[in-house]
């Protein structure tokens, strides 16, 4: 296992982080998702951590705050081991207060994550979405609070538009208070348009990503080809996220000739071409079976040809949008003028 620097933190987190979005069941689109019991959970973290990950990352709207309860229990005897994140913002309660990123919110939420993850502090918490309903320099103090508190080390973000994440860096800078480290956002070779603002973005800024869905909701896994799919995937119960599938067929294509030339599975070459990236902190990978673990986690033994790159880059480029075609028009300065 390989370790990358959380942007500036000065902590090194492990380049596959553990994703626990199928552990537990409670509700219906938990279950389809994962429904894992204790046992079967702990054997995966244990695994995962066994193998160098010490990177596990979950949310307490993950089967109603089960997962939760499962990771804390899955980590007894293992905690300092573990770069802990979860994330608040989802409903957990009935109540008109029990969602969102309201100082309220975010204080009782914070307190019931600690509770279920059995721990006195959270590595990473991140705000799950966008919550139009309230102020982020609100969110933002009631966050600084809680890293003062102790409670939590570092906070970060998750699926924010690039101008609101912009917008935050700017007031906790003009407020010094605690900044987001990082944002976990979807990328795959199915789903690339964080490459328009987010990636420079966060390059300008410093900040460290965290990939989610990096199969496309398994869609990249090597199950679904143009003639049908595995009926049993999560994939084909639940359609998330949402991609171009003539597109991702002929991406499949491709990874599915890299494979066959590293001796590898469809997932592992598609996990690679992320890793490759030097945007990237961390990819989060979850599984159902110790089977899907495994494969996943010999992801980070496949170094990818420049020319294995640009056939998978060729195959599943993004359309230019304005601005981008217009900065892609010749420069306008005399040659050997300084471009700026």
């Amino acid at each position: 296992m390989k370790y990358r620097p959380l942007a500036d933190t000065g902590v090194f987190v492990s380049e596959l982080c553990l994703g626990t979005m199928t552990f537990g069941g409670r509700g219906q689109m938990w279950e389809v998702i994962g429904g894992l019991d204790q046992p079967a959970v702990d054997a995966i973290v244990h695994r995962a951590l066994d193998r160098g990950v010490n990177f596990v990352d979950t949310a307490d709207v993950y089967s109603a705050g089960e997962s939760e309860t499962m990771v804390g229990k899955a980590l007894e005897g293992r905690r300092r081991d573990v770069f802990l994140a979860t994330k608040v913002r989802g409903r957990m309660g009935q109540g008109p207060n029990q969602v969102g990123l309201s100082r309220l919110h975010i204080v009782e939420a914070v307190e019931a994550s600690l509770k279920r993850l059995g721990t006195d502090y959270i590595d990473l918490y991140q705000i799950h979405r966008f919550d139009p309903l309230t102020s982020i320099e609100d969110t933002l103090r009631a966050l600084d609070d809680l890293v003062r508190a102790g409670k939590v080390r570092y906070i970060g973000c998750s699926n924010l538009p690039a101008w609101y994440l912009m917008k935050s860096l700017a007031l906790s800078r003009e407020q010094h208070i605690e900044r987001f480290r990082c944002t976990q956002s979807y990328y795959s070779l199915a789903g690339r348009e964080l490459e328009r603002e987010m990636i420079p973005l966060l390059k300008d800024q410093g900040l460290g990503l965290l990939v989610w869905s990096p199969l496309a909701g398994g869609f990249l896994s090597g199950k679904f080809t143009r003639e049908g799919g595995d009926e049993a995937a999560r994939r084909a119960k639940f359609d998330f996220p949402p991609v171009d599938k003539n597109k991702c067929f002929a991406i499949i294509d491709v990874l599915a000739e890299v494979a066959r030339t590293h001796d590898a599975s469809v997932a592992q070459i598609a996990l690679a071409w992320i890793l490759a990236n030097d945007a990237v902190t961390s990819v989060i990978i979850g599984a159902r079976k110790m089977s899907q673990l495994d494969d996943n986690l010999k992801s980070i033994d496949v170094t990818l040809s420049a020319d294995e790159m640009k056939a998978l880059d060729e195959a599943s480029k993004l359309t230019p949008e304005y601005p981008a075609w217009m900065e892609a028009l010749g420069s306008d300065r005399r040659p050997g003028e300084r471009r700026y």
